[in-house]
């Protein structure tokens, strides 16, 4: 299994419309190939003063091939509804992570 972590920053004003496009964006990840759930998280200490709300979604993969499917065919696709819809309103930066050690 994969881990594929999106963290977000989100203008505060536009929380509310993101989240909700963010749901409908999570449930079109998890149709693609490959994709077995996702879970979105949001960042208990922010910074209140900054001005932006933060998010971390973390999608579980089948493996890396059916990451390397998706940042493939599908990548640039799903990232530009985002960016079209808050533009500089939504900062996203990502990380691939897979098991290490497992401890009982």
């Amino acid at each position: 299994m994969v881990i594929y972590e999106v963290d977000i920053e989100i203008a505060s004003g536009e929380a509310a419309a993101y989240r909700k496009w963010l749901a409908e964006h999570v449930r079109q990840m998890l149709a693609l190939p490959g994709f077995i759930g996702a879970e979105v998280f949001e960042v208990a200490d922010p910074s209140p003063a900054s001005g932006w709300i933060a998010l971390c979604v973390q999608y579980r993969l089948r493996d890396r091939a059916a990451l390397d499917g998706y940042l493939r065919d599908h990548a640039a696709r799903m990232r530009a509804d985002g960016v079209v819809r808050f533009g500089d309103r939504l900062r996203a930066h990502r990380r691939i992570l897979r098991s290490a050690d497992a401890i009982p």
